[in-house]
């Protein structure tokens, strides 16, 4: 472990193998660089929930991991609401287990919607069996600017030809299919 002063590191080459010890605020072009990725907030569905065939449905993560800044509601409007002075760039990642009962769907689907606008998609087609399950996982995953006051939701969809189709939950970890998580990113 080194402690070297600044002017000793520009007359002298460092090597990078070596750990070393810097005091102050990292700086790139004056401009401080660095920080946490917050918020930060990952929440899962607890409990299964049951949409209609065909019909977009707000996908209801109701229990959160974890929420660094409480940006997230988790039992009213399931929206992630962009903490003032929080605004840039997220990383954005969604899956949600979705199966009908007659293992018969014929197509699901994934959005994710920024004030009430849907932004970014993922739709599979099935051929209809009904002695081949095709439940799954639906995923979406993106980067996107967001400011502060802008929400961000997550819809499914899901059309089956018979039978009630589902959005599955669980509230043990080994059995958590349904789950989102956003990041911001430190530019």
């Amino acid at each position: 472990e080194h402690n070297m002063a600044f002017s000793k590191i520009i007359a002298e080459s460092m090597d990078l193998t070596d750990a070393y010890n810097f005091t102050g605020t990292l700086q790139q072009n004056g401009a401080s660089i660095g920080g946490n990725n917050e918020p930060m907030v990952s929440a899962y569905m607890n409990t299964s929930q049951t949409p209609t065939s065909t019909v977009n449905t707000k996908i209801q993560y109701n229990t959160e991991y974890y929420d660094t800044d409480s940006a997230y509601d988790k039992d009213t409007n399931y929206r992630f609401t962009v903490p003032s002075g929080k605004g840039g760039k997220y990383f954005i990642h969604a899956t949600c287990y979705m199966f009908g009962n007659n293992n018969d769907e014929r197509y699901k689907e994934i959005y994710i919607a920024v004030n009430g606008n849907r932004v970014r998609r993922n739709q599979n087609y099935h051929q209809y069996s009904t002695s081949q399950g095709s439940g799954g996982n639906q995923n979406i995953t993106c980067i996107i600017n967001l400011s502060a006051g802008d929400y961000v939701e997550f819809y499914g969809r899901i059309r089956v030809q018979s039978g009630t189709p589902s959005f599955y939950g669980a509230s043990a970890d080994t059995d958590r299919y349904s789950f989102f998580e956003i990041i911001r990113i430190i530019e």
